[in-house]
């Protein structure tokens, strides 16, 4: 930690930014105390998640040394969240995009700023500082995006290979309790409750305009910035890691960007890389400054003589609930995709996986509704929480699975494998889930990585087409990106499956699936080892001083399975108990906490249950509040049933209720 910087810092809390409606929005402001003699470029960070009680933990590690060096770094409360006017009603709207530019060109024009500024956040924060810049507003001169997406439907948080992803319902859970939060009193004075009945009146689950968007419609195209690349002419810089959820992005951002850029993926999961979990955690911020001074003052940092893309190659290790950290090693890439390799292409036979087919016999593939139980969360965060893959052999035993001989040498992936398959099915709907493992010599298997396809998708996201019940059909799926090292000795395993709960909503009826052997095929990204490249190295992290708490309450996360022998009921319970804290600095206090549930009756897909509850509290001034959500997704054949509750309370009185309920017609799903 360092906590003395070359330029002192001063902290502006609140400004309240105007726009030319109207709303004003809320931010915090650190910069060097001489910036009005000695103007510096600005940083900006849009997001809805309470700057002053929400981000407050990481922007205090982060925005402040930032500053230190010669910044000023800009924390903004999107319109209707935090201390914001206005209202927010969706994520990456039209009206969040003007308010960016807005933003930009009055950060821009400020005396104390050079007029450069770039862009950054993680999560939304990355989605939209891509997206800002497809609008290329004059003062954004570079971003850097973090565990985000360029394609809003391809591997957000709502579909996933043409699927409904349980996360959906999940995420809007989260924000119906935490965008009913008010505004703090300390900050907006005496119209706190005005401001937060006014956004209790407009609340409303957000998963009811997700559900009614099932295919990748004009909805999703808008903001994804892979629907045209060359609009984004900032420099890039994405990074991610192998345990987040975004990592596709990375390479993909690298590959359709024309312009400068740049690609980190750790060993990380949901989190900014100097935090490291799992670790080794890097010095994220001294590497921040270094693409900050190259791009906003124009000195050259050296960025351009390294690789375009620096990638953990992870080490084998046993599967674990939760990781403290990942063994590996750096490598770099100077061009991404690499023009100087072909994919190893291994067939899919009977006997396992070779290197020529092996065509005579027909596989058969019904996987059972509660496969993919040990495969964790798709929005895990495993470097505390229990809710990373776990050993894989229940899965691979009721899967098709297919093996290499072991190893005769040690072999490096990195980048995309990819399955191109044959088959027949006899239901019309079907969801082809794909796992690779490693397997060591005890037998653990390790899930290294895995894709999905609805089927009804094979030929495009955009217009679904059902199987034809005993007929054929082609399918190409491509897998999350990796970056693994699998040692001499182990085997490569690929097993195949058409259900892939609590992940993926199965569909209506459990299909049979058939393939011959020898007419699928497997392309691997193996990497060359290269006995003199030099590794990519990284400073060890710094940062400013966090905000000064107490915690009143601990921590707590569980992940419990409950299996009734007698019913074939199987309940999974994800249980995250965030504690209590009191900010000393500012005199507010916060708490959290939420409960997954997710249930499913074994050979009735129709019985798949998913029930999320979110509880958020918040003190601060004369505001001494509670905010409940409760979300529960089922279908029947032919429809989704969406229904939601939430509730406000004052010093435990509930003074606000509304619930809603949705059928929606389910869409090839």
């Amino acid at each position: 930690m360092v906590e003395t910087f070359p330029r002192a810092v001063r902290c502006l809390d609140p400004v309240f930014i105007p726009l030319s409606d109207g709303v004003r929005l809320a931010a915090t402001i650190w910069l060097p105390e001489d910036a009005a003699e000695k103007p510096v470029p600005v940083v900006l960070e849009m997001i809805p998640y309470r700057r002053r009680s929400g981000t407050v933990w990481r922007d205090l590690l982060m925005h402040p040394y930032v500053a230190g060096h010669g910044f000023a770094c800009c924390r903004v409360d999107l319109r209707g969240s935090g201390d914001s006017e206005g209202l927010l009603d969706d994520e990456y709207t039209e009206q969040e995009f003007d308010d960016a530019e807005e933003v930009i060109a009055w950060l821009a024009a400020q005396p104390w700023s050079t007029g450069a500024v770039g862009m950054t956040g993680i999560s939304w924060g990355g989605f939209n500082a891509l997206q800002v810049a497809a609008r290329q507003p004059p003062a954004l001169k570079a971003i850097i995006a973090l565990c985000c997406s360029d394609d809003r439907y391809a591997d957000d948080v709502h579909y996933y290979g043409g699927a409904l992803l349980t996360e959906d319902a999940m995420w809007s859970s989260f924000m119906l309790a935490l965008g009913a939060l008010p505004p703090d009193p300390q900050i907006v004075g005496p119209r706190w409750r005005e401001m937060w009945e006014e956004r209790l009146a407009a609340t409303t689950c957000w998963s009811e305009t997700w559900l009614r968007h099932q295919r990748r419609d004009a909805y999703w195209r808008r903001g994804s910035v892979c629907e045209d690349f060359s609009k984004i002419q900032v420099p890039v810089y994405a990074i991610s890691g192998w345990d987040d959820t975004y990592t596709n992005a990375v390479p993909r951002l690298l590959a359709g960007l024309s312009g400068p850029r740049k690609g980190l993926i750790g060993p990380w999961t949901h989190l900014y890389p100097f935090l490291g979990n799992p670790g080794p955690a890097i010095g994220y911020i001294q590497e921040a400054i270094r693409w900050w001074r190259h791009w906003l003052e124009g000195e050259d940092t050296g960025l351009l003589d390294e690789p375009m893309l620096a990638a953990w190659i992870t080490e084998p290790h046993a599967p674990r609930p939760f990781y403290p950290d990942h063994p590996g090693r750096w490598v770099g890439e100077p061009m991404w995709p690499p023009h100087d390799r072909a994919p190893t292409v291994l067939h899919l036979n009977a006997s396992g996986l070779g290197a020529a087919a092996e065509p005579g016999r027909t596989l058969v593939l019904r996987s059972p509704v509660t496969a993919g139980r040990d495969c964790g969360r798709y929005g895990g965060y495993g470097g505390t929480v229990p809710d990373m893959p776990g050993d894989q052999r229940r899965e691979d035993g009721i899967g098709l699975a297919f093996n290499t001989a072991p190893l005769e040498a040690d072999l490096d992936l990195l980048g995309a494998p990819v399955v191109e398959i044959e088959g027949v099915s006899d239901e019309p709907l079907a969801t082809l889930t794909i796992r690779l493992c490693d397997v060591a010599e005890d037998g653990t298997s390790t899930l290294a990585t895995w894709g999905a396809l609805n089927l009804s998708f094979r030929d495009g996201f955009a217009e679904p087409k059902p199987l034809v019940p005993g007929e054929r059909f082609r399918a190409r799926i491509v897998l999350n990106d990796l970056g693994r090292r699998i040692p001499a000795g182990h085997r490569l395993r690929l097993v195949l499956a058409d259900q892939h709960w609590p992940i993926l909503w199965p569909a209506p009826r459990m299909a049979t699936l058939r393939f011959d052997s020898g007419a699928g095929r497997l392309l691997l990204p193996v990497r060359p080892q290269r006995a003199d490249e030099t590794a990519p190295t990284f400073p060890p992290p710094e940062t400013s001083a966090g905000v000064p708490y107490v915690e009143t309450e601990p921590e707590r996360h569980t992940r419990a399975i409950k299996i009734e022998a007698g019913s074939g009921r199987e309940i999974m319970t994800l249980a995250s108990d965030h504690g209590r804290q009191i900010l000393t600095d500012r005199a507010v206090t916060t708490a959290s906490r939420v409960v997954d549930r997710m249930e499913i009756v074994e050979g009735d897909p129709l019985s798949a249950c998913l029930d999320t509850s979110w509880v958020y509290a918040f003190q601060s001034g004369e505001a001494d509040v509670e905010t409940r959500s409760h979300v529960t997704l089922t279908a029947d054949a032919e429809r989704f049933r969406l229904r939601w509750r939430l509730e406000a309370r004052e010093k435990d009185k509930l003074t606000f209720e509304r619930e809603g309920e949705a059928w929606i017609a389910r869409d090839h799903l």
